[in-house]
């Protein structure tokens, strides 16, 4: 006995048109719209506080200075190197 398959008819949904309209905002509203959603971004934004700030600059500052003594090694070596090069070949 073999079940036979029901075709399921379509749906007749009916469609609602829905008017759209070519005319963009003028200036000003998109001006004031912009403003309106920068202020609401801001608003979701989690500021550090100045203990997080002053942390952070220390990090900062101190892997600058980390970075400028390793560059000034480098620069040294290199720089001690052609002179070597130099003495020898002269």
């Amino acid at each position: 006995m073999a079940e036979e398959k029901k075709a399921v008819a379509p749906s007749k949904e009916t469609k609602v048109a829905v008017k759209k309209t070519t005319e963009k905002p003028k200036r000003m509203q998109r001006i004031k719209k912009w403003f309106r959603d920068m202020k609401s971004e801001l608003k979701k934004v989690v500021w550090p506080t100045p203990k997080q700030t002053m942390k952070n600059t220390a990090v900062a500052v101190v892997m600058i200075v980390v970075c400028a003594v390793v560059l000034w090694g480098f620069d040294s070596a290199a720089q001690a190197t052609v002179k070597a090069l130099i003495n020898i070949f002269a």
